[in-house]
């Protein structure tokens, strides 16, 4: 199900995780080249990306909320 960003925190790692609409999290790395998401390396990008839909697979699966 895809769903929004509306936010963004760091997780124990280090690493930038998004905050969907739906309540969940989910990790938004750029580790080339697996991966491609220069964006997220400033705060200028991930503002950009702000209401970007990505595939939420916890939605899919009907996990509980991660956050409220």
């Amino acid at each position: 199900m895809q769903q929004p960003i509306v936010g963004y925190h760091k997780d124990d790692e280090d690493h930038w995780v998004a905050k969907l609409a739906c309540g969940h999290n989910q990790h938004v790395r750029h580790q080339p080249p697996w991966t491609e998401r220069p964006w997220v390396i400033t705060e200028a990008g991930r503002r950009s990306r702000l209401g970007l839909e990505l595939g939420c697979v916890k939605c899919d699966r009907g996990e509980p909320r991660d956050w409220h």
